[in-house]
């Protein structure tokens, strides 16, 4: 018999399961906010989809997250938000006024949507 490689036979599959979370936060401006400034919310300022109040803005998964903002019902470009999970306190959302824009009107509905994905993979190999 000639000489030949012997190797083992592995075969291998990897079901995986991406379950989001979708959390979202509301809060109504009670003052204006000018072009130019700031919007800043306090975690304990937000209520919840049930009315009840917010304690605490949850962590984002490290590469597995992300979070919008809406004003008035449109959603806001990225690079003008800045979410801080957490605690009152602590945990806020920081909203910059474009300078050159509109002001944020008081009793304008502000929307906060945080979505957090939890996958699992499954992995199994036939040998």
């Amino acid at each position: 018999m000639p000489l030949q490689l012997m190797k083992l036979f592995i075969s291998a599959t990897t079901e995986t399961t991406v379950t989001p979370e979708n959390t979202r936060f509301f809060y109504v401006t009670s003052a204006q906010t000018d072009a130019g400034s700031t919007l800043t919310v306090d975690a304990a300022s937000f209520f919840a989809d049930d009315g009840s109040a917010v304690t605490e803005l949850p962590e984002l998964a490290a590469d597995n997250s992300y979070f919008n903002v809406y004003v008035n019902g449109v959603l806001q470009m990225n690079g003008l938000s800045t979410y801080t999970p957490g605690a009152t306190g602590v945990g806020s959302l920081a909203f910059d006024v474009p300078a050159d824009g509109e002001p944020i009107l008081s009793g304008s509905p502000v929307v906060l949507e945080v979505v957090n994905y939890a996958p699992e993979s499954t992995i199994t190999i036939d040998t």
